[in-house]
């Protein structure tokens, strides 16, 4: 049985992980500190953001499966992070209001027992109903906005402002189970043959 570290104190990638192969996971948030990079592509810094989470992680572990995961919303070029203040959440939404924009995580598996690191990209489309003033006052009052990226949830009551998506939804969520899936095949790892329990 292969011990498998999520690099992440998301709860939503947590029960995201649970879904895939159930709870037998070890949860170690990385003590990264995410930088700019001007010098990189927005889908370059997501990689390199994912990567070095998991080399973090990977400190503490001698062995095992790390998966790392870093989400954005990526609107004219730029990434748009997770707001930690009202202000900052309601800019947010304001510039997404009626806009089409992308939700990209850079993900990785690093295998410590063979040396093997894979990180990939996912993107997603997503079109954002319009949203009122006097609805972005009341989505943000309710605190869920804060500390997601693009400053919405599409798994709470964002998703009522979401028209539509094009891509894996539980990639928005936070984690792309479709490309972990892949991700672990790679490295050897078969969800429905491996015993996680």
């Amino acid at each position: 049985m292969r011990q498998i570290i999520l690099a992440s104190a998301s709860p939503r990638r947590k029960e995201l992980l649970k879904q895939l192969i159930g709870e037998n996971f070890l949860v170690h948030a990385s003590s990264y500190r995410e930088s700019p990079y001007p010098s990189l592509h927005p889908e370059e810094i997501l990689l390199k953001h994912s990567a070095e989470k998991a080399r973090d992680v990977a400190k503490h572990f001698n062995s095992g499966l790390i998966i790392s995961a870093d989400t954005s919303v990526l609107f004219n070029g730029k990434l748009l992070g997770k707001p930690q203040y009202s202000d900052k959440a309601e800019e947010m939404l304001e510039m997404l209001s009626g806009q089409r924009f992308s939700v990209i995580t850079g993900l990785t598996v690093l295998d410590l027992d063979s040396g093997t690191e894979i990180s990939e990209l996912e993107s997603t489309t997503v079109w954002m109903d319009e949203i009122s003033k006097e609805q972005v006052s009341a989505y943000i009052r309710t605190g869920e906005p804060l500390d997601k990226a693009g400053a919405f949830a599409i798994q709470g009551k964002g998703a009522v402002f979401v028209e539509k998506i094009e891509g894996d939804f539980f990639n928005v969520v936070g984690l792309p189970l479709f490309r972990l899936g892949k991700i672990l095949e790679k490295v050897g790892v078969s969800i429905f043959e491996e015993d996680f329990s």
